[in-house]
């Protein structure tokens, strides 16, 4: 594949602007060096690790790769400050920050040389994250697995909104696991995309295979946006989501949702593989992944998709 240039390649030094989101329980080592290897951006998903295995998994993608990778942060996690000092003793050029301000980390991060992209679910908050001093952002629509924004506005409409309102390159996600839905956010105003669900579906994700296997199984409609008095988060459609939505109508409180979705919950789904108790987290995308396939050969099929949509585009409007 011919490598690319335009303003996120030459930010992460890689050859496609195609970044592997930072996903708990997904997202350790081996998927983030592999996808780094085959010439996108790879990210570990700190939000599932201890300080300790979080420079761990550092310092063996160091052993496995010679290319760009990074560390996705979710800020609201404990131990934040520790896994700041992590990433800053272990040398990480390129840190995501989500789910929090990015004031409070990103003048730390900017001043030891680190490249910081922030993750926002609204233009507003593109913005804040522009005056915070971060070198891009993330437009994350509603379709995304996981944490999402209490906005709920979708991929289509949120990607040219931060286009339109920073000068900072914006990076699309939520529901881009194709070439064409690449194609589709470029020419909504981005110029890189982040793709997270697809890159589960891989023999690299540290996911268990049964959760991989649910999620290739998965159909449209089979993920609902759950927990909204918590912390919004879409999730694949099981036991516990059918109890979360039971206690949700009968009119539960915060405090008894917290209750419920206990410890370990999300370890206890996609890490462990138990279907029914755990916390499965997964975009929509996923009702569109039909197999397991090989990081890099998930990069290399949207990468050469995603090129022959702009031919067939270009040869159209010639």
């Amino acid at each position: 594949m011919a490598a690319f240039s335009n303003s996120i390649t030459r930010l992460f030094s890689t050859d496609y602007p195609i970044v592997q989101a930072g996903m708990v329980w997904a997202s350790g080592w081996r998927l983030a060096s592999a996808v780094s290897n085959a010439g996108g951006l790879g990210l570990i998903g700190s939000g599932s690790m201890y300080p300790e295995v979080l420079r761990e998994h550092i310092r063996k993608c160091k052993q496995a790769t010679t290319r760009s990778f990074g560390v996705n942060v979710p800020l609201l996690y404990p131990d934040i400050d520790k896994h700041m000092q992590v990433i800053l003793d272990e040398g990480v050029r390129i840190v995501f920050t989500s789910a929090g301000n990015p004031k409070t980390w990103t003048p730390l991060l900017k001043q030891h040389g680190i490249t910081v992209v922030h993750v926002v679910s609204s233009s507003k908050f593109a913005v804040k994250s522009q005056e915070a001093g971060v070198d891009a952002v993330v437009a994350e629509g509603f379709e995304a697995g996981g944490h999402n924004g209490r906005e709920e506005t979708t991929t289509m409409v949120l990607t040219p909104a931060v286009a339109n309102a920073v000068s900072i390159p914006v990076i699309a996600a939520g529901g881009i696991g194709s070439g064409r839905a690449m194609a589709a956010a470029f020419a909504l105003g981005a110029e890189g995309v982040q793709v997270g669900s697809r890159f589960v579906a891989t023999p690299e994700a540290s996911s268990h295979i049964n959760f991989k296997e649910a999620v290739v199984k998965a159909g449209e409609g089979d993920t609902l946006l759950s927990l909204k008095q918590l912390t919004p988060v879409r999730l694949l459609r099981n036991a516990f989501f059918d109890e979360v939505r039971r206690a949700e109508l009968s009119g539960a409180g915060t405090e008894a949702l917290a209750a419920l979705l206990g410890r370990g919950r999300a370890k206890r789904g996609m890490f462990e593989g138990n279907l029914e108790e755990g916390e499965l987290e997964i975009g929509q995308v996923s009702a569109l992944i039909r197999d397991i396939q090989p990081a890099a050969d998930v990069l290399q099929h949207i990468w050469e998709e995603f090129n022959t949509v702009r031919k067939r585009l270009a040869e159209a409007g010639a």
